[in-house]
């Protein structure tokens, strides 16, 4: 049974930091390219960034140099490490294999940059 659970979003001020996580139920975790995706009010679901099963990484233009995506295989835990946020950050933000497989999301963890 697939399962993501995600975390550690918060309320921020522009320019804060933020790290999420995402313990993701998935046999064979380290053999998946795994990503981070974020929906704003009113929008579509976007990706993030994506991390391969190597450690590769890539990002959306929008976040580039500001965002960070790892891995922990040993934890089945992918995190998203936040920096220079500003309100355009603003979302719900989800972790899933890259690209999706299934119609299986996590609940999400809500970021607001706010001051």
């Amino acid at each position: 049974h697939v399962q993501f659970v995600e975390s550690g979003g918060d309320l921020v001020q522009p320019g804060g930091s933020l790290i999420l996580s995402c313990e993701a139920s998935i046999r064979f975790f380290h053999t998946y390219q795994m990503g981070w995706y974020r929906q704003s009010p009113g929008e579509r679901r976007e990706p993030v960034a994506r991390i391969t099963r190597s450690g590769d990484t890539s990002y959306a233009e929008s976040v580039e140099g500001r965002f960070t995506i790892s891995r922990d295989n040993a934890k089945n835990t992918v995190y998203l490490q936040m920096n220079s946020l500003n309100p355009e950050d603003t979302a719900v933000y989800y972790c899933n294999h890259a690209p999706p497989l299934t119609r299986i999301w996590g609940q999400g963890t809500q970021v607001t940059v706010s001051s």
